[in-house]
């Protein structure tokens, strides 16, 4: 069984009541039930944080347990080069990588325009909704 972490930065948890206008009204919870259903030929580990360096940590323990990663770095996205030098860890090591955005970053502000974790990510998939974490998990069950 292949194994993805799904790893999730700043106020993802907060989804649901945070602007449903731009991201939907599933909570984190309704979406990683959801996927959970979708894929159970994968080993889904579902994690969120507001902590930066906690986000980097589990970054490092998914390249150490050989962990595809599936990435939503948030409000990181966009200046974090610390989470970028994180990423190129777990594409480095051979394992992918697939940034998320539940929306479409270049269609908001401009501050938003720019990831710093795109340019070592194997690929990035952008708003969709929560179908953007379907996407790519299936792109990742399909390929394993």
């Amino acid at each position: 069984m292949a194994t993805v972490w799904v790893l999730g930065g700043p106020n993802l948890s907060r989804l649901g009541t945070r602007e449903p206008e731009i991201y939907g009204s599933d909570t984190l919870a309704d979406i990683e039930a959801w996927l959970r259903g979708e894929f159970p030929e994968l080993e889904l580990t579902f994690l969120q944080t507001n902590d930066e360096a906690e986000l980097i940590g589990w970054l490092h323990e998914a390249t150490d347990a050989g962990a595809d990663v599936v990435l939503n770095p948030a409000a990181f996205t966009h200046y974090s080069y610390a989470l970028r030098d994180a990423c190129a860890i777990v594409t480095g090591a051979g394992l992918r990588l697939i940034e998320v955005h539940l929306s479409n970053p270049q269609a908001r502000e401009e501050f938003r325009h720019t990831s710093v974790v795109a340019g070592v990510a194997t690929g990035s998939i952008q708003g969709f909704g929560r179908d953007s974490y379907r996407l790519a998990l299936s792109h990742l069950s399909q390929t394993n």
